[in-house]
């Protein structure tokens, strides 16, 4: 390799182009470094402003990528491909999507962590490769991109920790879509609006793809919502239900808001606090990201990554962030973050949202922040339609500082929750309804092992460690292939390409009762079999 050296030559810091890269297997070194560049050389770039060669997970330790990377004396960094697909290229392969899940890995690989795209995708010219193979045109594409002055490094928690090494597997955890994300949110990436209820919807099909509790909503909660019914003429009276929740969580009633569901308390926080710089961790419910967008926020984002069980580092958060939103435990990775974790994010100045939604399923509210009053800038959001089957009444409420409560509050419409909403969430705080969600949450962790045991029977399939909440996420091969098999079958699961950081080879599952895990098990053995061996490339 000419003598050149491995190390990772002068501090990044110093260095504004990041050089993306994608290639088939077996592609020269050669092959790739003449492509580089060639690329450089035609845009009046200099290789000794190179910081980085990028490129996805699965490449990261392809000779030729490593190899041209250590003639360029620089690292290789490398992405999940669900966090490539989530940036905008101009120039998307619908092939390359579908072998590695991110439609242009070299722009992608490029854009992720820079500002500018200086070289589009840039293919290698014909020619020879070793042993005499023909590398041929696309053995291999790169990309350059440019990092600005004032964000080269920022946020380079990756660099810290990896600093001694010349090649890492660990991508920058904190993104932005090119630094500069758009506001509206179809080009967001993801489909950010595409929620569970989308595969069942007019379908008769087993539902796995919703995460809200079977059999629900019991019958004595019907019977209350019914007799709310005699007073629909009145406006509705959220006291009583606002004192209840109060009551229920320990907290006097000016910290506590009602909502029409927890999704709209992240409209009303995209719209009534003060945001310069919110930031989302993902993969997590995409709602809160649509709604900051929807309101003109640029949003950052903090991927988590598979290779670290989806787990939070919070120095992955940026300093500048001054509003956070995480899930807790996490759709859909079904993570369970510890509350001295999350506590660590929190400090004066700064919004902290936890998304509570699913914690009434983790048996003994383990982790819980709902009835803390001592973190700064703490809000907590809580859903009643997943465990009580509400999900077409909508009702929610939020958790905060009376300040918060107030600001939220008035950008509420008039009367926002209904009146048999409010009946509902007043029954659902008394003591029977807290022993009946308390059975449910051990049933479903009974469940829960249940589903898991099987899928450990498919060396196909690997599945996210520790999950906590009602459904658990796995990663296999031609998933999406598997998806529809499966609907043929009878069953709807859940996709996980909608979720930043995840990628078309990502399903949700919910948990159900053994008789349905059953039923769907032998379904996923017909799907993984029935699938046609892929020719080799």
């Amino acid at each position: 390799m000419n003598g050149a050296s491995a190390g990772p030559g002068p501090s990044s810091g110093a260095r504004s182009l990041v050089v993306g890269v994608g290639a088939r297997r077996g592609v020269p070194d050669e092959v790739v470094f003449a492509l580089i560049e060639a690329a450089l050389s035609a845009a009046g770039l200099d290789p000794a402003d190179v910081a980085e060669v990028a490129t996805v997970d699965a490449k990261g330790d392809e000779p030729g990528i490593v190899g041209a990377a250590a003639r360029l004396g620089v690292p290789v960094r490398t992405h999940p491909a669900g966090a490539l697909a989530a940036v905008r290229v101009p120039h998307p392969s619908d092939a390359v999507g579908a072998a590695v899940g991110t439609p242009s890995v070299a722009e992608a690989a490029a854009l992720i962590d820079a500002d500018e795209l200086v070289v589009p995708k840039t293919r290698a010219p014909g020619g020879a490769g070793n042993g005499g193979k023909a590398a041929g045109r696309g053995a291999a594409t790169c990309a350059v991109a440019r990092r600005h002055p004032a964000a080269a490094g920022a946020c380079d928690v990756s660099d810290r920790k990896n600093s001694t090494s010349p090649v890492t597997a660990g991508p920058r955890p904190f993104t932005m879509a090119a630094m500069n994300p758009p506001t509206n949110i179809e080009s967001a990436g993801p489909d950010l609006r595409h929620h569970g209820d989308a595969e069942v919807r007019g379908e008769n099909l087993t539902d796995l793809a919703v995460n809200v509790r079977t059999h629900t909503p019991p019958e004595w909660l019907r019977e209350r919502i019914a007799a709310s019914l005699a007073s629909l003429a009145a406006y509705p009276d959220g006291s009583s239900a606002r004192a209840a929740v109060a009551d229920r969580h320990g907290l006097p009633e000016d910290r506590v808001l009602l909502t029409a569901g927890a999704a709209e308390a992240f409209v009303l926080i995209a719209r009534a606090l003060p945001a310069r710089r919110p930031v989302v961790v993902h993969p997590q419910f995409t709602e809160p990201e649509a709604a900051l967008r929807a309101a003109g926020h640029e949003v950052g984002r903090v991927l988590l990554r598979a290779e670290d069980g989806f787990r939070l580092d919070p120095a992955a958060v940026p300093e500048e962030a001054d509003l956070v939103v995480v899930g807790n435990p996490t759709n859909p990775t079904s993570v369970l973050h510890p509350a001295a974790l999350l506590e660590k994010l929190a400090r004066p100045g700064r919004t902290l949202v936890v998304d509570e939604a699913f914690m009434d399923v983790v048996p003994g509210e383990r982790e819980a922040l709902c009835g803390r009053t001592d973190i700064p800038g703490l809000v907590v959001l809580r859903s009643l339609t997943k465990t009580w089957g509400l999900a077409g009444l909508r009702i929610g409420y939020v958790l905060a500082g009376p300040e918060t409560v107030a600001l939220l509050a008035d950008a509420q419409p008039l009367w926002p929750v209904s009146t048999p909403a409010l009946a509902a969430a007043e029954a659902c705080m008394e003591p029977r309804a807290l022993v009946e969600a308390a059975g449910a949450a051990d049933r479903i962790t009974v469940d829960r092992a249940h589903l898991l045991a099987g899928l450990a029977e498919f060396s196909e399939v690997e599945v996210v460690e520790e999950a906590r909440g009602p459904f658990v996420l796995v990663r296999l091969e031609r998933a999406a292939e598997v998806r529809e098999r499966l609907r043929l079958l009878g069953f709807a699961a859940r996709r996980g390409d909608t979720f930043p950081g995840l990628g078309p080879q990502w399903l949700r599952l919910a948990v159900r009762d053994r008789i349905t895990t059953n039923r769907f098990l032998q379904a996923l053995d017909q799907a993984v079999q029935a699938l046609p061996a892929r020719s080799g490339r």
